[in-house]
């Protein structure tokens, strides 16, 4: 981790990728160590039973897609189906998202993040993405020009995450509603069925971006 450089942000607390271990029966896929790979590198954090992570890897094959999923019943039924889907270009990965990404993900690979209706953490906003320090180190593993996708029903939480991106994480982003026909997850398709009100950030990477992580990474990634 660097820490004598001049950050591009106001994000004082620094994540400490050390001190987490790998998680339980980690895996990296081939994907991410086959230097030969032309296909743009996607993360979704947070996959659900997967919905959002199917079709998006159905509809371009020309991209590869790693989905996380933490509760083991979510991911079951997750991998059930990409099982039966077969998609070369998609991995169905049962873990913690972020100790995960620590230990699997190279800096400046991701070409996009997504990050689909989140828990809320109401009661905890510190857990909420956008204000834990972590999420600076997800932003190096992100690609210059590379972009994060957080969509949220909750409009408190696009304010602070709006807030967050562009006064703490000094990032361009642009906010919208989403379209009352789109269908990525089990949550959209119920909210707007509801009539609720989607939001949608998209929050894009500068070339002049420094991050403390921009050099980081675990021996166990180097050494494959």
């Amino acid at each position: 981790m660097t820490d004598n450089i001049d950050l591009t942000h106001q994000q004082e607390r620094a994540f400490q990728p050390q001190k987490l271990s790998a998680p339980r029966d980690f895996i990296i896929p081939n994907i991410i160590n086959d230097n030969k790979n032309e296909k743009p590198l996607m993360l979704e954090i947070g996959a659900g039973k997967g919905k959002h992570a199917l079709s998006f890897a159905a509809q371009n094959p020309d991209k590869h897609l790693i989905a996380i999923e933490r509760t083991r019943n979510k991911f079951e039924a997750f991998s059930k189906l990409a099982t039966l889907q077969n998609l070369s270009n998609l991995d169905a990965i049962h873990a913690d998202a972020i100790a995960w990404t620590v230990h699997a993900i190279k800096p400046n690979s991701l070409a996009k993040i997504f990050i689909l209706y989140p828990n809320p953490e109401q009661h905890n906003p510190n857990q909420q993405w956008l204000n834990m320090p972590f999420f600076e180190f997800l932003l190096s593993r992100l690609q210059v020009g590379g972009e994060v996708i957080l969509v949220t029903n909750i409009e408190s939480y696009m304010d602070n995450a709006e807030h967050q991106a562009t006064k703490v994480w000094c990032l361009p982003s642009t906010r919208s509603r989403v379209p009352v026909t789109s269908q990525r997850t089990h949550f959209e398709v119920k909210y707007l069925a509801r009539q609720e009100v989607c939001w949608e950030l998209s929050i894009r990477k500068p070339k002049w971006y420094k991050t403390r992580f921009d050099d980081w990474q675990v021996s166990a990634i180097s050494e494959k």
